[in-house]
This record gives structure tokens, sequence and C-alpha cells, in this order.
């Protein structure tokens, strides 16, 4: 079999060269000359980095999962679990600044197989993104979303709500709504309902923080990328850490780190509050800033508690010393996380008693009148409440 290799390339230039080994590994190497680091996991005095089990997680990590995954090995004739094949068929847009070209310009690239429009649309760029959902990669022109192509801008995200969780892409708006007002506008993607031309349904359309108005490249790593985690033959790599262990990578790689680990552990207590089980390494990133890599703004927010055993019912990473049932969660055990992660007491209160205030305060937990007592809002609010009864009172 030929070894494969690719141009791995930084914002607009090429920054190394990836290797696939004989033994099935891979081997990144920085060109001569080039400067600057791309990724924590690559700094560039290493000049060379291997992985001897497969593609390296900073790369591995940059792939599909889930439904687009599935749709682009259908339409690029390709094995699933071929992760740099996918990326050298639709890598050359990727999240962050990382993007991955064949060496090979004159590789010959099957015709793509479309199931429908969605797929179609999903799969007919050399882009791609991560994460398990339905999406795919938008732009916004004049006053409408398009599917992106490889000559448009990729400046948006849209997602759909699977057939077997209507309701899903409901509990996000609602949680990255709610998120908003209590963390405040700037922690939270900016997003909006509304529709892709040509494709059926209504979408989540997500800004992407990691492109610049004008579509420029920015830095972006989300954690299994920086904590060196690959995705597992279940894709359940990005659960095998804790929540001190992102605070630990936090310390070391973000320019202003105090009050980046304060904003973490805001953040992750609201994750707490609104039984969000899934607040995985993938959903927690680091950023381009002027002032450096900054801690990302939150993204992929749910209650999943509402779903009941379709979920676990524990935190997606481990926290203070084990995964910790959400019900179990109290005072206590955020407190001491917050200690753990070199928190000042007055630090922890105050971020512990802001989020009271705030919980307190909004109307987005009172349910309509018209509301089912059995609905979507009355079970969301519900979680919540206990939640914030058990979490914030000392």
């Amino acid at each position: 079999m030929d070894l494969r290799r690719a141009h791995v390339r930084f914002k607009v230039e090429n920054a190394g060269v990836l290797e696939e080994t004989p033994q099935g590994g891979s081997v990144f190497t920085y060109l001569e000359g080039w400067s600057e680091t791309i990724a924590c996991a690559l700094p560039v005095h290493k000049r060379q980095v291997s992985w001897s089990p497969g593609l390296h997680p900073v790369f591995q990590n940059l792939g599909a999962e889930g439904w687009l995954r599935e749709q682009q090995a259908r339409a690029g004739r390709l094995e699933e679990e071929d992760d740099l094949g996918l990326l050298l068929r639709y890598g050359e847009d990727c999240i962050g600044a990382i993007s991955i070209v064949s060496v090979d310009d004159g590789q010959h690239v099957a015709e793509p197989q479309f199931n429908d429009n969605l797929a179609e649309a999903a799969t007919g760029a050399r882009r791609t993104i991560s994460g398990v959902q339905k999406k795919l990669l938008a732009w916004l022109d004049g006053d409408k979303y398009q599917a992106a192509t490889d000559t448009s801008p990729a400046t948006y995200i849209a997602k759909y709500a699977p057939d077997t969780k209507p309701d899903l892409l409901r509990n996000e708006i609602f949680t990255l709504s709610l998120a908003q007002e209590i963390l405040g506008a700037d922690e939270v993607t900016r997003f909006e309902r509304g529709n892709v031309e040509g494709i059926e349904g209504y979408a989540l359309l997500v800004e992407r923080f990691d492109r610049t108005p004008d579509g420029g490249r920015l830095r972006m790593e989300d954690f299994a990328q920086i904590l060196l985690k690959p995705r597992g033959l279940n894709f359940r790599g990005k659960y095998e850490s804790s929540y001190e262990e992102v605070a630990v990578a936090i310390s070391q790689h973000s320019s202003r780190p105090q009050i980046d680990l304060s904003r973490f552990f805001t953040a992750v207590v609201f994750n707490l509050l609104i039984g969000n089980a899934d607040s995985h390494l993938k959903n927690w990133s680091l950023l381009e800033r002027p002032d450096g890599l900054r801690l990302a703004p939150q993204y992929d927010l749910l209650n999943t508690l509402i779903y009941g055993g379709e979920y676990d019912t524990r935190t997606a990473l481990a926290i203070c010393g084990d995964k910790v049932r959400l019900d179990h969660v109290d005072w206590l055990l955020v407190e001491g996380f917050g200690t753990a992660i070199g928190l000042k007491p007055q630090a922890i209160a105050f971020s512990l008693n802001g989020l009271k205030k705030k919980f307190a305060k909004t109307d987005r937990l009172t349910p309509p009148p018209a509301e089912d007592p059995d609905g979507f809002v009355h079970r969301y609010v519900d979680v919540v409440r206990n939640a914030c009864a058990r979490v914030l009172e000392p």
C-alpha cells in the first residue's frame, strides 16, 4: 500500500507535512524555516512529532463524527475509519486554522454519491466540521443563508435536529439563550434560528467565532487536541479526562490564565446547573485572540437530563476524582473543584453568588401559561431549579 502524505496548512500557508508510517502511525514535520507553533501539542521547537497508534490526535480530532462522517464516507467512497482519507477529501477547511491538503495535486477524488439535499449540501465542498449532530457549513448571502461551497465563505454552522429527537434544536436554542443571559453575550456563541436555501426544515445557525468577518482563519483547538486524546473506536476519547485536567491546560496555554480559570469555573458550574451531561473535551476550546490564546465562548449547550437514560446522567468528565451523577452535585463539590483548580475562596463565592442572582432574576425559567405541565419547558425548569437549590446554597 502506498503511504499517503499531506500538506498541513496554517491559515493560508504550508507549515509542514503529515505522513503515514509503515507501522500504521503518523509523523508531522514542520517545514524548514517555519517558526510558529500551529497547535499546543505540536510545539515548533520539536520540529517533528510522531504518533504510533494512528493519525495524531491534533489532526484526527479535526474530522467529523456521527452523521456527517457517515455522509462524507459515502459521498467520497471512503471507509468511515479512514481518518486521513476523510481529511484528504474534506480537510481543506477545518475548524480552526489548520487544514489538510494532499501532496499529490492529481489525487483521484471519487464522484460524490448523495442521499438527499442535506447530505449533498454537507458533502459538496472540501470542508469539514466536528461533532455528531446533523450539520453543514453555511454563509449569509445578503439576507439568505446558503450552503457553503469550495469558493464561498463558511462563516456559519447550520445544525439540524435528528429524527429521533425533534426537540433537540429547541433545547439548544433555549439553552444558548439562557447562557447568554446568565453568562453574558460575549461568553456564548452568537446564533439564530433560520433556514438554509434548498434545505428542508429550520436550522440553528451558529456564527463561527474561529472566522473573522471577512472569512480569515483563527487558531482554535479543542481540549481533545490539546490533551492528546484520540477519538477511540467508539469516539469515547473525548470523555476520558477531567475538568481539572482541562484547567491545568488552561493554566499552561492561556495568555490570561487566572481570568480564564475563573471563566472556566463559572461555565462548568453553569453546565452542571442546566443538566448538561455531555460537556466533553470537544465542547471546550482555546481561541486565538489579539492577546494570545484564550478560553473560547460556550457552544454546543444542552440540557441532557430531560432525555433520561438516552444520555449518561453523570458528568461527561471526571470532577473531584470521579464522574458524578448530576443530581448529586452540590455546593461542596463545586467549591472543592474551584479550590482544586487554584481559585481563591473569594473568587469561588463571587462566581456562585453571581450565578445565584442571575438564575433568580431570569424570566426564561417561567413556563408559559399554555405549556403542558409535562412539556419540554416544565421538565427543563425542574432540572435547573433542583440543581440551583443544591449547588448554589451552601
